[in-house]
């Protein structure tokens, strides 16, 4: 196994668990299942399951990586006001449905959560020859195709910069809580591996960042994702 040590920027971003309601927070920091998905792009490689479905999946033999999320500088959290536009289920809002002429004709205000200047370290442990695939990406050297671009959470939210360096800047890197564990400032629930087709089924893990800052990650910060081998 290698360590690779990416640091990634954007302005902006969002990692939102699967949610619904008025009121829709973000994690403060990108969580391990994001960075997963962030390292595969980079890589080149698709996560998507080629089976035809209707949700989509994640492959079963997608590769397993131990990552190490740490924020180089604190964060800020910023909301955005929008009015989302559905079809509703059953039978509520009919009698708007003639007037909009086959449009979606069910309106709900909702309130969303952005990070703003997301600045992280991720480190990522895997086998040498997916690192190294990582490098290339970033470098512009990959022929293969891809799906999409990077982006920060949300597709509407892209990233500024992703490097690889060789050692990690500083950061509070976020380590896990155990039952019995003291409060921690600056705790949340991450994500750590998705499972589309049933919710239940997705993992999380309550995080919160280390009081002083340093370049390598502490031992309990590493993760296994989506799920362990």
């Amino acid at each position: 196994m290698e360590r690779l040590w990416l640091r990634a920027r954007a302005p902006f971003a969002a990692y939102r668990a699967m949610q619904a309601g008025v009121y829709r927070p973000s994690a403060p920091t990108m969580p391990p299942s994001a960075a997963f998905g962030l390292v595969l792009n980079c890589a080149g490689i698709e996560m998507r399951d080629p089976e035809p479905t209707p949700t989509t999946r994640i492959r079963r033999d997608v590769p397993r990586l131990r990552i190490a999320i740490g924020a180089v500088s604190p964060t800020e959290t910023a909301t955005l006001y929008q009015q989302l536009h559905s079809y509703p289920v059953g039978a509520s809002g009919q009698e708007h449905k003639a007037r909009t002429h086959g449009a979606k004709y069910w309106i709900a205000p909702a309130r969303r959560e952005l990070v703003v200047d997301l600045d992280v370290m991720i480190g990522v442990e895997a086998e040498a020859a997916l690192c190294e695939r990582v490098r290339r990406g970033l470098r512009g050297e990959l022929a293969d195709a891809r799906y999409g671009l990077p982006f920060a959470g949300d597709n509407n939210l892209l990233f500024d910069r992703i490097e690889a360096l060789d050692t990690p800047v500083v950061a509070r890197w976020y380590t896990p809580l155990a039952p019995g564990d003291r409060p921690r400032r600056g705790s949340c629930r991450l994500t750590i591996g998705i499972d589309r087709e049933d919710s239940s089924r997705t993992t999380s893990q309550l995080f919160a960042p280390i009081e002083e800052a340093c370049a390598f990650p502490p031992d309990e910060a590493w993760t296994w994702t989506p799920w362990a081998p």
